[in-house]
């Protein structure tokens, strides 16, 4: 496999849909490797000063059953798996700009902050934060995961049915390398998702675990901030309902968290819509045909 100049070589892998995730396996499974005969081992012979000495390293093919394995880990949504630094195609300045981030953090991980990505529906933040992991789980082995917000406060609340706590649900994703939480500042905006919210940023902060961002809601902060001071849990209730705000949507101490945690990028609100723009490529060849 190659550094990601211009992508990942994947080559080596074969890339599924299964469900809601998309799954990656070796091309060449450990079993029917032709060089390790399904050792796992490569050996070989090296000389130093006239006497001969036979080395055993794992095989390479061991190489790529792990980083398919953390693939599968990172839980990346199954319509983003093929998703690439290349397929990405910017139409402003700030998209530019975006994949930029994601690449310049990708190719030089390890990295101390991540990054906030903030635009309107359909601009490729999921494509960018699923190329993101792609490359760290399949290059770089690194221990990574998606996660949809919206999506984890119902895993909790099904998990308290079965008398688990959010705590044992949040844990394992305080403690991976890098986490991607898409759909930042979606929800109804209860004292549950805030304080859930609050309590997962909170220990990846605290144990200074990088994580990443995507959201539909402006990174701007309000205007007369310095003047309000700090807004309290029940404030932010009532502010989130109407706000298109991040700072609202998730309040003061997460917002400020994420300010010192990651680089922000927001993409103009004028930013077209891909998918629509896709739908409206693949329907005008049916529509003149029917002309």
């Amino acid at each position: 496999m190659t550094a990601i100049g211009k992508g990942i070589d994947t080559a080596g892998f074969v890339f599924e849909r299964a469900g809601d995730f998309a799954r990656a396996k070796a091309r060449v499974a450990v079993a029917d490797c032709p060089d390790c005969r399904g050792s796992g081992l490569s050996r070989s012979v090296v000389e130093d000063n006239g006497r001969k000495y036979d080395v055993v390293t794992p095989c390479p093919c061991t190489r790529l059953a792990r980083r398919a394995e953390l693939f599968n880990d990172a839980r990346i949504p199954s319509v983003h798996g093929a998703a690439d630094f290349d397929g990405y195609r910017p139409s402003n300045a700030e998209q530019a700009r975006a994949l930029q981030v994601a690449k310049d953090f990708a190719l030089r991980w390890p990295q101390p902050r991540g990054f906030v990505l903030s635009g309107p529906v359909g601009t490729g933040k999921t494509h960018l934060l699923s190329a993101t992991l792609k490359h760290l789980a399949l290059e770089a082995g690194v221990r990574c995961e998606y996660v949809e917000l919206s999506h984890l406060f119902h895993q909790i609340r099904r998990g308290f049915q079965d008398g688990k706590s959010g705590g044992e649900i949040i844990q394992p994703l305080s403690r991976v390398e890098v986490l991607a939480i898409d759909e930042l500042g979606k929800g109804r905006g209860s004292a549950f998702e805030l304080d859930t919210l609050d309590e997962l940023i909170s220990r990846r902060y605290n144990a200074g675990k990088v994580t990443l961002f995507a959201t539909n809601y402006s990174l701007k902060a309000p205007e007369e901030r310095a003047q309000r001071g700090y807004v309290d849990t029940a404030s932010v209730l009532e502010t989130t309902k109407e706000s298109k705000l991040l700072s609202d949507r998730v309040g003061d101490r997460i917002y400020s968290r994420l300010c010192e945690m990651c680089e922000f990028v927001e993409l103009p609100l004028s930013t077209p819509d891909a998918r629509r723009a896709r739908a409206a490529n693949q329907a005008a060849p049916q529509m003149r045909r029917r002309a």
